[in-house]
């Protein structure tokens, strides 16, 4: 968690709500240092016949992540608080199992990308919902980030979706689940 370790606060803001707000975005920071490493594995694992679409889709969302992740270290670090973004911290803060996907088509991943990214989005809101009360700063910084989050999340759907326009699968199942119901749709689909 994001601790103090000054004094200084922005005009405005009391210790207790500065504190609030840095261990919200603490968990923003852990969630997005773990998206940005997901996001390079696929990049890294994904094959199939869209390969070469999804291969280089992906590199900008790292790009935009990584940026997101500083400002959330930055904004932690205006508030007083000291930003923890070590491997270790994240993987033993993080409330969620690592992504489990290895070599895989691209509809696997894409399927286990949506999963995550609905995770990501979900916890994001609540986070910028939280705000309302706390920091209006801090909330715009969120919501910023929430455009972005939702458009890769399109990305994502846009190869996934079907002639009828639903997408086989629930956001709400693990990845893995997720991988093997897009592989079953491929199958069938004859992709």
């Amino acid at each position: 968690m994001a601790t103090t370790t000054s004094r200084y606060q922005p005009s405005g803001l009391s210790s207790g709500d500065a504190d609030r707000i840095n261990e919200l975005l603490q968990g923003r920071l852990t969630a997005l240092i773990d998206l940005e490493l997901t996001l390079k594995h696929v990049h890294w694992n994904v094959v199939g016949p869209s390969f070469i679409g999804v291969h280089t889709m992906i590199d900008p969302q790292v790009d935009a992540v990584r940026l997101m992740v500083d400002a959330i270290a930055e904004r932690i670090a205006t508030l007083g608080g000291m930003p923890v973004g070590t491997p270790g911290y994240v993987a033993s803060h993080r409330s969620w199992e690592d992504y489990s996907i290895l070599r895989a088509t691209t509809m696997e991943h894409l399927g286990a990308l949506d999963v995550v990214y609905s995770g990501i989005v979900e916890d994001h809101r609540a986070a910028a919902t939280e705000m309302d009360d706390l920091d209006l700063v801090t909330q715009d910084l969120l919501i910023g980030h929430l455009d972005q989050l939702e458009q890769f999340q399109w990305f994502v759907r846009a190869h996934l979706e079907a002639r009828d326009g639903s997408i086989p699968q629930s956001t709400t199942e693990a990845e893995g689940a997720a991988a093997g119901r897009q592989r079953a749709a491929a199958v069938a689909n004859g992709r």
